[in-house]
Order: C-alpha cells, then structure tokens, then sequence
C-alpha cells in the first residue's frame, strides 16, 4: 500500500532537485493499471531527455499539478484559466525543478491566493495531455497531479492565471450525468482519486 504523508511549505521532504529523473519519486509508487502506459512514458522522458524540466522543451516536458480540496474533502477548486479558456485544477511548469510536489504547491499558493496550504506526497495521477494555447505552438505536458489540502474556511482569491476560481462539490464532478464544467476524462479521474486518497487520510485523523 502506497504511503501518503502531508507536507506544508517549507518542510524538508519539499527540497528542491535538478535532476529530471528525481521526478521518478513521486512517479513510480503510482499503481494503477490504467495508468501503465503512462507512467512508462513518464520514466522514458526523465530518463532520456535532459531536458524534461524544461518549458522550452519540445515536443514535450513536466509539469506539477495540484487537485487542492477543502479541509473535508467535500470541495475541489475549480479555476476558469485565462489562457485556455478552460475550468482546471492550479498547476505549472517545473522549470528546473524536479521536485514536482514543490512545483505543485508552490503553484496552488500562487494561483489561488491560499495560505497554509498541505500537500499530499506521492502523488495520486498522471496525465499527459497537448496544451495549444491561441497564437502558440501546441505542446505535450506530462503532468504530475497531487492532492492539496486547504485550511477550513479557505477563500481562494486567485491571480492573472485565471478569471475565476471557485470551490465545487465533489458530488458535482463524479464522473456520472451531466459535466457543467466541461471536465475531461483525465480530470475527472484526478478527482476520484483524490477523493479516494483523502477519505483514507481523514478516516486515519478521525
């Protein structure tokens, strides 16, 4: 069984690394049958590209990414990206920095204006997915996802990144019925694994 531990900004486990194959640790305790062949592009492109890290890297590189809920699980946030004109979970490009739940936190903090936010390592998703934003070349991100907890009674306020971000019931975003917010498969799936992750978390705090 995969072991999942908390960690806040600052914590020792966040230190940073240069070295594309360290994004590995987070990577390899994923066991999902569906996410096989995944997480085997995953291991060729850190092992083989110097330049994983790299947003200039082409045709494609890592990002971290960050499911971030409330303190109860019951909501996910949600933000309007400006860029892509899409809802999506916070997240960014490594640059450099191969300790992609750093990369995720540090991101989460800056796009929804939250403070003392907890992430949640290893992480609980892969995806790798063509981002082709309006007047730029289109681009592969092999995205880590991980669940981030935010402290009860957290506002997002959100920046530039987005033009609207707002907290969702999980119940909305179950995969079933109806997709308000126009979620892909692979979102989808990251809420479901991270409501699973979560429940497991809280039952052990209960």
């Amino acid at each position: 069984m995969r072991e999942y531990k908390r960690f806040a900004v600052g914590d020792p486990a966040l230190v940073g690394s240069s070295e594309p194959r360290a994004a590995w640790h987070h990577v390899a305790p994923i066991h999902v049958d569906e996410l096989e062949e995944v997480k085997r592009k995953f291991f060729e492109l850190t092992a083989l590209e110097p330049g994983a890290l790299d947003r200039a890297t082409t045709p494609g590189h890592l990002t971290g990414s960050a499911l971030v809920m409330n303190h109860d699980a019951s909501e996910t946030l949600l933000m309007f990206h400006t860029k892509l004109q899409r809802w999506l979970q916070p997240g960014g490009h490594a640059d450099g920095e191969a300790n992609l739940a750093r990369v995720a936190l540090k991101e989460a903090t800056e796009e929804t204006g939250i403070e003392g936010l907890e992430i949640v390592d290893p992480a609980i998703d892969l995806d790798i997915h063509n981002v082709a934003p309006e007047g730029e070349d289109p681009i592969w991100h092999y995205d880590v996802r991980f669940l981030v907890f935010a402290p009860a009674g957290a506002a997002p306020v959100g920046n530039h990144e987005s033009q609207e971000i707002k907290w969702v019931a999980v119940d909305e975003l179950d995969g079933h019925g109806e997709n308000p917010y126009g979620l892909d498969d692979g979102h989808l799936r990251l809420v479901q694994a991270g409501q699973a992750v979560a429940d497991l978390l809280l039952s052990e705090n209960a």
